[in-house]
Formats: structure tokens, sequence, C-alpha cells
């Protein structure tokens, strides 16, 4: 892992961008999305979001190392990308709603370009705004626990996951995770996924997670 991990990372994903790319893979790729969504948010979130943990690991210790618990940790970012798929329609459906019955300003066809761009941007920000101050913390709550119930799973230590939950300082998980990385990271980010077309936005929040690596690894390296 120490010797060839960069070739390894930088090798998947390269085949995961050429995958995108050729056209009858990226044809296979949307067909897939389209029909398959709540498989397809599966696989997409257990390998970028695995590829984002091996990266944080290589900057934190300086080298490549083995993350403890890859399987179990993939099915649980499987999940939660699953979880990511519905929210997406949930979120955006709500929003979607609120305008059709005038709780939100909406634009109609005949709005000069302009203002249909910016209704446009309005509606992806707002998505990502609602989306991220009410299920974002349960999100990141969730993967902290499993997470961390995982390692020490690896570590050898017998923990349930109320004394899981009891460890975690969650004073300093909500001042620095969620008060920092919502609307830093999280909400920026989720508008620009939110004005990509639908059959992308899964693939680009899960990619996300790879720059979240990057972020949560120099949190770590300050400690």
């Amino acid at each position: 892992m120490k010797k060839y991990g960069t070739i390894l990372w930088v090798g998947l994903l390269a085949a995961i961008t050429a995958f995108l790319i050729i056209k009858p893979t990226h044809l296979l790729f949307v067909h897939a999305t389209e029909r398959y969504p709540y498989l397809m948010g599966f696989v997409k979130f257990a390998i970028l979001s695995m590829m984002g943990e091996f990266l944080a690991a290589r900057i934190v210790h300086k080298e490549w190392v083995m993350v403890k618990g890859v399987l179990p940790k993939m099915l649980v970012w499987g999940i939660l990308g699953m979880m990511i798929v519905l929210m997406f329609s949930v979120f955006s459906g709500g929003v979607d709603n609120a305008v059709a019955q005038g709780l939100i300003g909406g634009c109609s066809g005949s709005c000069p370009v302009a203002v249909q761009y910016f209704f446009k941007f309005r509606r992806a920000l707002l998505i990502s705004v609602f989306m991220n101050l009410t299920f974002g913390p349960v999100f990141m709550a969730a993967h902290r626990v499993t997470d961390v119930y995982i390692d020490k799973r690896y570590q050898g230590e017998k923990s349930s996951v109320g004394s899981i939950v009891d460890s975690i300082d969650w004073g300093k998980f909500i001042k620095e995770i969620v008060g920092v990385t919502i609307p830093v990271f999280w909400i920026p980010a989720h508008t620009v996924t939110f004005l990509l077309p639908g059959t992308y936005r899964v693939l680009f929040a899960a990619s996300l997670s790879i720059v979240l690596g990057l972020i949560l690894s120099f949190a770590k390296m300050r400690k």
C-alpha cells in the first residue's frame, strides 16, 4: 500500500473519469442512473467516499495506509448514498412544490432570461440550504457514530452504540464540523450540485467527499 498507493488511487480516479467520458460507457452510466437510482447511489458513494477516506489518511499519516474496516465503511457510505438519492428528490420536490403553491416566489417562462437564471440559481441555493440545515447534521452525526463504532471494533474494543454516542464530543462536533463545513463547504457545494442535470447530481455529491476528506485531514493535522 505504501509503495503503490498513489498509482492505485490515481489509476482508479482515471478509470472512473474515462468511464464517464467514453461515449458507450457514459450512456451506460446515464441509463443505469435513471433506471437504478438507489443501486447507483450506493455504488457511487461506496467507491468515491472511500477514496476520500484513503486520501485523508494519506495526508494525515504522510504515507498511504490501509484504512481499517474498509468493507463495513463502504457499506455505511453506500447506505448513506441511497439516502442522499432520496433526500435530493425530497428537498428539490419540496422547493418546487412550495413555488407552485405560491409559498416561495417564482418566475414563469415569460420572464427575461437573466431573471430565469437568477431563479434557477435561487432554487438550487434554497434546496441546498434546507437540506443541509435539516438532513445534513443528522447525516453527519450518523456517519460519525458508525465510523467511530467501526474503528473501535477493528481496534478490538467491544463498544455499544450508546457508549459510542457518549464518547463523542458533540459540542466540538457541532462547532467545528456542522458549524463550519455546512455554511462554508456543503451549502455552496450542493448549490452547484443542484445546478447540474439530475443524472450527475449524486455522482458529484459523492465526489465532494474527496474534497471533504482533504478538509477533515487538515483539521486532524491541527490537533
